[in-house]
């Protein structure tokens, strides 16, 4: 049997249990030696520059320190970083490309439940659940008699905003559905869109033209604020906005201001600030339902992420290509 890659965790402590439970540990250990009892929260921890010394994996997650050239050229084994969550621009450096260090992330495991969450949203926003939940507290029975007009989900606009891994699998899970789903993305060609079946458009035109327009865009110089005053006075009156992506794709002032005016809805995940300071409209603004960034892997679902990088670790022990190879040339333009 070859002689295991040495590896060395460095995320939050609390989250290694969660991410790689009992089962998944003895697996990843079959590929790796690895303690887990000594996770790097602070490279400069003498035990932890001990360990860096021999070390050949980073198994990284949220919470990593930053990997510049200073912890680098304490880790002269270091060959690949396995990222147990998704977006590595937080704790990568140029450096580390530099020196032509793998780097994998779970991305694409942690697209699933933020897909998943939106196609709940998308659904229960059709059916205008939100607002009629909370009439139904205030007046203590039901708010309307009979059938309801302007509700329902039969051939409800969908807008998608982004052709990222979670918008590419919400387009697959809304499929099933019979919704018109269209999308944005200036760097997806109308054949590629043609071949994920939905229509290409301008944001502009998706803005118009949808009654649901959820946002699943990376945040970068290009897109902050993508979604101002201008774009949500394109929104059809009692159209809803839906952000699970990053906080900064949306000027806050300005949807504050059209949300006080009741022509739009907005569920947010996320936002900017993160979380919110606590006098901030959106917490009392009948029209917003905010959650506290929970979209993405949350409990029993970390368990995924861990899967990933297990996986991903015997491919390295075995000497074959990583699957979930993150393409630095692409990063940029990536969440």
């Amino acid at each position: 049997m070859p002689e295991r890659l040495q590896a060395l965790f460095a995320m939050t402590a609390q989250n290694v249990p969660h991410i790689f439970p009992p089962e998944l540990l003895a697996r990843l250990r079959e590929h790796v030696e690895i303690d887990p009892a000594l996770v790097a929260h602070d490279f400069t921890e003498p035990r932890v520059r001990r360990t860096l010394a021999r070390t050949e994996v980073l198994i990284t997650g949220w919470g990593c320190p930053r990997l510049d050239a200073d912890v680098l050229d304490a880790a002269p084994r270091l060959r690949a970083v396995l990222h147990a969550a998704g977006s590595v621009k937080g704790f990568t450096t140029p450096e580390v490309w530099r020196r032509g260090i793998a780097v994998s992330s779970a991305a694409a495991a942690n697209a699933l439940p933020v897909a998943e969450y939106t196609l709940a949203v998308i659904l229960l926003a059709g059916k205008d659940v939100f607002a009629s939940r909370d009439q139904l507290r205030t007046r203590r029975t039901f708010p309307y008699g009979g059938i309801v007009p302007g509700i329902g989900n039969h051939g409800r606009r969908v807008g998608v905003v982004g052709a990222s891994r979670i918008g590419r699998r919400l387009i697959e899970l809304l499929r099933p559905h019979d919704l018109r789903v269209s999308l944005t993305d200036p760097y997806v060609e109308q054949a590629e869109a043609a071949r994920l079946g939905v229509p290409l458009l301008p944001l502009d035109d998706l803005l118009r033209t949808s009654d649901i327009v959820t946002l699943h865009a990376p945040h970068t110089a290009e897109t902050r604020h993508l979604i101002g005053a201008r774009e949500l006075a394109l929104m059809p009156a009692g159209s809803v906005l839906i952000n699970t992506a990053r906080g900064a794709l949306v000027d806050h002032d300005a949807l504050i201001g059209e949300l006080r005016t009741g022509r739009l809805n907005a569920v947010l995940d996320v936002t900017d600030p993160e979380p919110l300071p606590a006098d901030s409209p959106l917490f009392d603004l009948p029209n917003a339902f905010v959650t506290p960034h929970l979209a993405g892997s949350q409990g029993n679902e970390l368990a995924r992420l861990g899967r990933t990088v297990v996986e991903e670790a015997g491919r390295l022990a075995a000497g074959d290509a990583l699957l979930h190879a993150v393409d630095h040339a692409a990063l940029e333009r990536a969440a």
